[in-house]
């Protein structure tokens, strides 16, 4: 058995869709493009989603690492 480490992980996520659950409870689901150290994700073609809604589109924004709960792959 390999083991996994979570940046291994997030190296096999990028270019792909995800959800990122935030503090506050927002959610934003979108392409990951990178990633660094601290967490901090560009998400690419991105949306917010509010209980599980389309609140707003937003195209690529930069999630700051501190406010990331979790991330989840998304199959479209």
């Amino acid at each position: 058995m390999v083991e996994k480490r979570p940046f291994d992980v997030l190296n096999n996520a990028l270019n792909q869709s995800v959800l990122v659950k935030l503090k506050g409870d927002v959610e934003v689901r979108g392409t990951l493009a990178s990633f660094d150290v601290h967490m901090n994700l560009v998400i690419e073609n991105g949306e917010e989603l509010k209980n599980g809604e389309l609140k707003r589109k937003l195209d690529t924004v930069l999630l700051r690492g501190d406010t990331v709960v979790y991330i989840s792959p998304v199959k479209l």
